[in-house]
């Protein structure tokens, strides 16, 4: 038997906290479940057992563990591995990896309620009092939360203590589950009627002046269809009769009502089972591939744009179904969960499950519970569908595996699926197949080490042709400003005009939100900044504001200079919101929608904007990088880039590649049903080698010029990068912090200390931000010495009483 527990709480402590096991669990508790646990005087929080020993702790006492809060583990073994490799990696603690990997309703908290007592004598209350009785009256319990919501911070304490004085409420703490099942209203016909014609001929015939109660009672037999319960909401939809009436031939005995649980997650779409057969160029890759991953279990498929990688990925997800194994399907963003899914529906039916950020809570927990229960054979998602619980998992895809946004920024674990992703596998003997009609750089050096498998997929499906790609002058936007339009050449105003006519869609692609990205003074050279962080703010037509992109600050829109008193203040640059302002003022007759994160922030906005698209009932779609990634659009002839420049600019060893990357992808949503796609990007610049690689779809000459330049100048994949950013209100502290860290990381065998340095937004929300770079050797023990070496440093600097609130953020493998 074992007397104590390691237990993971929710919380960034720096390792798992022992607790005692009482005699009675010693034979119950097992790796995996999660406890109810106090810490500090009365704090409770859900833990989970991360392992049992018999090693009792001196320096300490040790608390007992004071409930089990399930019959079997939520967590499996190769989950809480899992787990530990990716705090171990990215220098993140166990807590803040478990906050990031359960569902809410896993991670109970004890939240302090007051409950009301009904003192049965005369109390002469406060005025602040009164209105916390009034609300404990009418509910009778509320937490402290909503107290302080309701009389204020400052009245706070003083209420709190009069209310326990008075002994008019109970102090409750303790942990309650927060997940509750849907349910739903179901209608049946009564016992009496059940195979009685002659009852219901009867029942049917005393309706005569009833209409209404005899159209309930026809939309009931049609909606049953021999089942015998029908959804009440359904059945009033159809018959479009009032509660009312059935209420009352519920009554009178004729119907019977029930509440029963209900699925939350039911497709509502009748998928039918769909069949394919793979080109001759399809077969050979994926035949290329099965061989391959019998020699590697990581497998890198190179595919250009439209080539059908998707038709692929089925063929060998259906053979690890084959095998009673599950399937991953990770891509890099939301919007193309919605899209794929219902691609994958017609091959996987109930079978197939999605996971993402946009479900509800409880949504999260039921699938969840199905993924670990094995109803779920094949999950879509991004990247957090990593840490659902799958029992026995033999394949990961992880299509767009160049995809920057398969890295977590914000908050802790910094992890990148793709990484992630191929060591899960390895915990399950799975493979993984990385998909790209671009791949990463680091990719393509692992196929060419033969450390992946690789497999490259020439041509686009049925050999349709790959989109012609022109390269045209910005500077010809000068001849339509007179005219109003400041950001489309005539070049692409003509080829939009010929698209239309032809009634196909188009795709403009602007990596900027917003209406213009900054405002400037003519006169003295000022720019409306961000209180709170070190950037200019961004004028948002839509909202009428100046938004901050990085604390979220909102302010009024300026008209004249703060810094002169000049009215001379002139929008530079633009972003997605002005372009789309622009394409309606040119096409009045066209529709036209925008696709960025401000516009796509509700539940449904996405998939309602795609149905739209793929109905054709957009013609011009204005977006950020959200377009370009994987969106599957027949009817698109035409892609404008109206400033490649600003992707070819930015301060950042990849820019190159990224640039590629993205040009590439977003000229592949053109032409890809019929070949006839055309792409126009706009530039000054039009000698840049990139454009050149772009327009001749070139991935071999870019990844041959990067590989060249990092491996003269030590960056990956020749090396693993660490950014230490060091945070804190004062800029002093916060430079003298990082000097600190850097100091004691000089000397170190196998790695390059550049910095401290400013950030490249050195202030965000009130924080000066310093930053250390550390280029690290690729040899494991190195690396492993440079994270210890990292987190003993932080620990020293921290300890000091003036850099005790000091904050220090690690980034392992930064993107």
């Amino acid at each position: 038997m074992f007397r104590f527990a390691e237990v993971i709480l929710p919380l960034n402590l720096p390792k798992t906290l022992t607790y005692g096991i009482p005699l009675e669990m010693q034979d119950v508790l097992q790796i995996g479940m999660r406890v109810e646990v106090a810490l500090g005087k009365n704090k409770l929080y859900a833990g989970v057992v991360a392992d049992l020993h018999n090693h009792q702790p001196d320096a300490f006492q040790i608390k007992p563990i004071k409930s089990i809060l399930e019959n079997q583990p939520s967590i499996s073994e190769n989950q809480l591995r899992f787990w530990q490799w990716v705090g171990e990696y990215y220098l993140a603690s166990p807590g803040e990896v478990m906050q990031a990997a359960l569902p809410a309703h896993l991670k109970l908290a004890a939240e302090t309620r007051l409950v009301w007592l009904s003192p049965d004598y005369e109390v002469n209350w406060s005025p602040e009092a009164e209105l916390a009785v009034a609300t404990l009256q009418l509910k009778n319990e509320i937490t402290l939360n909503e107290l302080r919501g309701i009389v204020g911070a400052r009245a706070f304490a003083q209420v709190v203590e009069e209310l326990i004085e008075q002994q008019a409420v109970l102090i409750k703490d303790e942990l309650e589950p927060t997940y509750k099942p849907k349910k739903e209203k179901f209608i049946s016909l009564a016992i009496a009627y059940h195979k009685n014609e002659e009852a219901l001929s009867r029942l049917f015939n005393s309706f005569a002046k009833a209409p209404k109660q005899e159209a309930l009672l026809l939309g009931y037999m049609q909606l049953s269809h021999g089942n015998q319960f029908v959804l009440q909401k359904e059945l009033l939809e159809r018959t479009q009769v009032s509660a009312v009436v059935l209420k009352m031939m519920v009554e009178k005995g004729i119907f019977d009502v029930e509440e029963m649980e209900v699925d939350r997650l039911l497709f509502k779409q009748n998928i039918s089972s769909q069949e394919f057969v793979l080109s001759t160029a399809q077969k050979h890759a994926f035949e290329t591939l099965s061989e391959s991953l019998l020699q590697k279990n990581v497998v890198l498929l190179e595919g250009v744009t439209s080539s059908g990688k998707t038709l692929i990925y089925v063929k060998n997800i259906q053979s690890c179904l084959q095998e009673g194994k599950q399937a991953l399907f990770l891509l890099p963003e939301i919007a193309l969960t919605t899209q794929l899914m219902k691609r994958l529906l017609g091959f996987f039916g109930d079978k197939l499950g999605v996971y993402h950020s946009r479900f509800s809570n409880n949504e999260r927990i039921e699938i969840w519970e199905k993924v670990r229960k094995g109803q779920y054979q094949i999950v879509v998602g991004p990247r957090s569908a990593l840490w659902l619980p799958f029992s026995s998992l033999g394949l990961i895809v992880v299509d767009e595996e160049h995809d920057a946004s398969y890295k977590q920024k914000d908050p802790s674990p910094r992890f990148h699926a793709r990484d992630a992703a191929i060591f899960l596998a390895s915990l399950y003997q799975g493979k993984v197949i990385l998909g790209s009609a671009t791949p990463s750089v680091e990719s393509l050096y692992n196929a060419e080490q033969e450390k992946y498998g690789y497999v490259r997929l020439s041509e686009r499906y049925q050999g349709v042709k790959m989109p012609t790609i022109e390269i045209v002058e910005a500077k010809s936007t000068e001849v339509l400003k007179s005219q109003g339009i400041k950001m489309m050449t005539p070049k692409l105003i003509e080829a939009m005009t010929t698209s239309l006519q032809h009634q196909k869609q188009i795709i403009l692609f602007q990596n900027r939100r917003g209406y213009a990205p900054f405002q400037l003074c003519l006169v003295c050279g000022w720019v409306p900044q961000c209180k709170n962080c070190s950037v200019s703010l961004t004028y948002h037509k839509s909202s009428d504001k100046l938004h901050c992109h990085y604390c979220g600050l909102k302010a009024a829109p300026l008209h004249t200079c703060a810094s002169c008193g000049s009215n001379r203040l002139q929008s530079k640059t633009f972003g997605t919101e002005k372009i789309e302002e622009e394409v309606k003022q040119i096409f009045p007759q066209a529709t036209v929608a925008r696709m960025d994160v401000d516009s796509m922030r509700g539940k449904n906005t996405i998939n309602d904007l795609l149905e739209k698209i793929e109905k054709r009932k957009v013609d011009i779609l204005v977006g950020t990088q959200m377009v370009v990634k994987g969106l599957d659009f027949a009817n698109v002839a035409l892609v404008g880039i109206l400033n490649a420049d600003s992707l070819l600019s930015f301060p950042d060893f990849r820019v190159n590649e990224r640039a590629f990357q993205l040009m590439e992808q977003v000229s592949g949503r053109a032409g890809r049903a019929d070949g006839k796609g055309q792409v126009l990007i706009q530039a000054y610049n039009i000698t840049h080698p990139v454009l050149q690689w772009v327009k001749e779809h070139n991935l071999q000459a870019l990844y041959k010029h990067e590989i060249t330049f990092r491996a003269h100048l030590g960056y990956p994949p020749f090396t693993r990068l660490i950014k230490i950013a060091v945070k804190h209100k004062d800029e002093i502290k916060s430079m003298e912090a990082a000097t600190e860290l850097a100091q004691a990381l000089q000397g170190m065998e196998g790695i390059i200390v550049a910095g401290p340095a400013p950030a490249l937004v050195s202030r965000i929300r009130n924080q000066y931000i310093y930053e250390v770079w550390l280029k690290c050797h690729r040899n494991a023990t190195i690396l492993a010495q440079v994270k210890q070496k990292l987190q003993a440093t932080q620990q020293k600097i921290i300890s000091q009483r003036s850099f005790g609130s000091v904050i220090f953020v690690f980034d392992v493998d930064p993107i």
